[in-house]
């Protein structure tokens, strides 16, 4: 595994992230999960995703039981609060309310004393920015935060958050934005607007729901095993890749698979490694529903792709990209 810091501070995290979005309570057993983080342990992986919603909270209770037994100092241990976790009128948001009260459930669920990056899921347009950045402010100053980060902010809002977080003298470090080969909003200004205040990249879905392993192929069925077909994976699946179910979409993919084989790699390995070659994403986030993905996927990390193959990757995708910075969140 490599290292790399995220944004300007000195918080080093892995090049690849282990994510339990829609894994972990929902698409498969704790067994399997606890050997998934296991396997992501064993290839070096220290930084782990999570957030309170993550099927309705089950996720981070699963998290913290498989890394009970590992030593705190040598993992980076996050998660997120925005999303609704019950049916109150406070029960989602980033209120003051919800924030404290979320953090310290997130605690008890992860069974640790602290959060190494507590993330802002989403920008809350009802709730004043000022007391949303004091609520983190408190938290990294009582320890149980260390550093803060953004979730699928756009540019002005990382601006306006940063000014506030350097008023606040808290460590406001990390974006984490959708990016993929196909999906690519933040290159217009979210990146840029990152580098000005010193906030790295931590990417989710690479792999663009799966879209990018190249299972779903032109004019045929979705696999029955796959997560557009899972119960706890549908709906996101129809909401996030749904736009990419296309033959257009799928027959490029499908001549993505030359290029990756040209250099030995898998598909998913390419799609992972591609993120990787931006120098602003500091992790790329994968989720896995069995051991051998970790194992799979964890190889990008050490992977440099050479300008032809990016440029051959744009050739084959020309037309299909989305970068349109208004669909950030």
């Amino acid at each position: 595994m490599e290292f790399n810091k995220l944004g300007n501070s000195g918080l080093s995290v892995s090049k690849i992230a282990y994510g339990n979005w829609i894994n972990h309570g929902g698409k498969v057993d704790e067994d399997t999960a606890n050997e998934c983080v296991k396997a992501a342990l064993d290839v070096g992986i220290t930084t782990f995703d999570t957030a309170d919603v993550y099927s309705e909270t089950k996720a981070e209770e699963i998290l913290g039981r498989s890394l009970k037994s590992i030593r705190r100092e040598s993992i980076e241990l996050c998660t997120k609060v925005c999303h609704p976790t019950g049916n109150g009128p406070n029960d989602r948001g980033l209120s003051r309310k919800h924030i404290l009260e979320n953090c310290n459930a997130s605690l008890r669920r992860l069974q640790t004393d602290y959060i190494d990056v507590y993330y802002a899921h989403r920008f809350d347009p009802t709730t004043p920015l000022e007391e949303t950045m004091l609520a983190f402010a408190d938290l990294v100053r009582q320890g149980k935060v260390l550093y803060i980060g953004v979730s699928e902010w756009t540019s002005e809002q990382i601006t306006h958050g940063a000014a506030l977080a350097r008023e606040l003298k808290i460590p406001l470090i990390a974006s984490q934005p959708q990016y993929s080969m196909l999906w690519r909003v933040i290159e217009t200004d979210v990146i840029s607007t990152c580098q000005r205040e010193g906030l790295g990249q931590v990417v989710w879905s690479p792999l663009a729901q799966g879209v990018l392993t190249g299972k779903y192929l032109p004019q045929q069925p979705i696999p029955t095993q796959s997560r557009a077909n899972s119960s706890a994976g549908k709906p996101f699946f129809d909401k996030l890749a749904h736009r990419w179910m296309n033959d257009n979409v799928l027959t490029a993919i499908q001549n993505l698979k030359p290029i990756a084989q040209e250099i030995d790699l898998s598909l998913a390995q390419l799609s992972v490694a591609w993120v990787l070659q931006n120098h602003n994403v500091s992790s790329a986030i994968i989720g896995a529903s069995n051991p051998e993905q970790v194992r799979e996927n964890a190889i990008a990390a050490r992977i440099k792709l050479e300008p032809e193959i990016m440029q051959q990757i744009d050739n084959v995708l020309e037309g299909l990209v989305e970068y349109d910075p208004s669909k950030t969140g």
